[in-house]
């Protein structure tokens, strides 16, 4: 009979106990038919919020609705804690950045936290019923998948998919590292468009540029102008002054730049954004990069090293009005991308990066997508979507103090990479 008052924490109890104690969600190899479930990790970042639960309801009815057809289930659980979003935790309890603690004694508080916290992540979905065999979880910063992972870059590696080159890569100055386009979010901001005078050095002519980033001024190094625009065409082939920078570039011609946005005329910089990366590799321009890893303008910058880029923007534009340069400031919104762990705009850094070849095999992203049974059908066109709109390869360096380390070291002489053997895997290595 069903008793007169329910207790929900006595039942809750009493069935977690059966469950373990009974051993009904172990995994064992008996010879029936397995089915398996990719679990996505919940990030273990202090927080579980109703996401993580969600999207566990839904894989916790399949595993139950299997289990029941006689199928043997396997359902790893797993925890995220390899990510940004684990040290930052950590950051926040000791109320210092990471490079201020140091890599060891950081590491350690890092498996530390995580470890707290997984805990009562576990407690928690085992609570909420999830029918995993906890014998099997896994963290994605274990011995195990540190092996697996650094096994998985060699094998890269030595079939030509990944390859280590310095070339520009998207840049957190919160976090302070690089990271992916995937892990770009758009946001927008309320910003100004500067119409800006310059000068053709051979014979005065003014042109303008309008520009929503005049801190990059230090890094232009090329001026374009659409070769059908009969209105400034003339211009091409001719040399631009940069105001209050005080430097000359070439103007050239290219067809990308739009005819009927902005004034005409753009400026490329190293780097403002993707365009100014294609036109730099086309046109093999010279490189000026100014930004520091922790947002701030180069000492090197004459007048404005040592600011921050927001603080450069202010500045640079009270110098250029003082100096007569400025037609006009508008106000608008844009969108800017920001790194989706900490909501911060992204910049472009240039140093040695990891790059997994992603360019060359879309088509084969594609055809595998083409492969799969999608629920809901709708997901597949938004597959092909972001696969079509990859525009570089995958950047995998991260400048971490915790996560998994490059099984490399480097040539202290030349720089080049000298690879771990798989006898020296999950050792301690470079973690670039």
């Amino acid at each position: 009979m069903l008793d007169k008052k329910y207790n929900a924490e006595e039942k809750e109890k009493k069935w977690l106990d059966y469950w373990k104690d009974n051993k009904i969600y172990e995994f064992k190899r008996n010879g029936k038919e397995i089915y398996s479930i990719d679990t996505p990790p919940p990030t273990v970042n202090g927080k579980i919020h109703i996401g993580h639960i969600f999207s566990y309801t839904q894989t916790e009815m399949l595993a139950r609705y299997k289990r029941l057809r006689g199928y043997n289930i396997f359902y790893p659980f797993g925890f995220d804690d390899n990510g940004l979003p684990s040290e930052r935790l950590v950051e926040k309890e000791q109320g210092k950045r990471a490079h201020e603690i140091g890599r060891e004694a950081f590491s350690k508080l890092c498996y530390e936290t995580t470890d707290k916290y997984e805990a009562e992540f576990q407690e928690l979905f085992s609570k909420m019923g999830v029918s995993t065999d906890w014998n099997i979880h896994y963290k994605t910063v274990s011995p195990s998948t540190i092996k697996i992972s650094q096994t998985s870059f060699l094998d890269l590696v030595s079939k030509g998919h990944c390859y280590h080159k310095e070339s520009p890569a998207l840049w957190c100055n919160e976090c302070r590292t690089s990271i992916a386009q995937a892990e770009l979010e758009t946001k927008t901001i309320k910003t100004t468009f500067n119409y800006i005078n310059f000068k053709t050095v051979e014979d005065n002519e003014e042109f303008t540029i309008a520009t929503t980033r005049p801190e990059l001024l230090p890094a232009i190094v090329c001026v374009f102008v659409n070769p059908e625009d009969e209105k400034r065409k003339h211009l091409i082939g001719k040399t631009a002054h940069i105001p209050v920078i005080d430097v000359e570039v070439p103007i050239m011609a290219d067809a990308k730049v739009a005819l009927d946005k902005g004034t005409g005329v753009v400026m490329c910089c190293t780097f403002g954004d993707q365009t100014d990366i294609e036109w730099w590799k086309k046109y093999n321009l010279p490189l000026k990069y100014i930004f520091t890893a922790d947002g701030k303008i180069a000492e090197s910058v004459p007048n404005y090293g040592g600011l921050k880029i927001k603080e450069a923007r202010r500045k640079i534009i009270e110098d250029l009005q003082e100096g007569g340069y400025v037609v006009k400031i508008e106000e608008l919104e844009h969108e800017v991308q920001t790194h989706e762990r900490c909501g911060k705009e992204v910049e472009y850094s240039v140093m040695k990066q990891w790059f997994i070849d992603t360019m060359n095999h879309k088509e084969d992203f594609i055809k595998i997508g083409n492969e799969i049974k999608w629920h809901p059908a709708h997901m597949h066109v938004r597959y092909d979507e972001w696969v079509n709109n990859i525009a570089w390869d995958w950047c995998i360096s991260r400048q971490r103090y915790f996560g998994v380390p490059f099984p490399v070291w480097y040539c202290k002489d030349c720089g080049e990479p000298i690879f771990a053997r798989n006898r020296r895997l999950a050792s301690k290595s470079t973690n670039r």
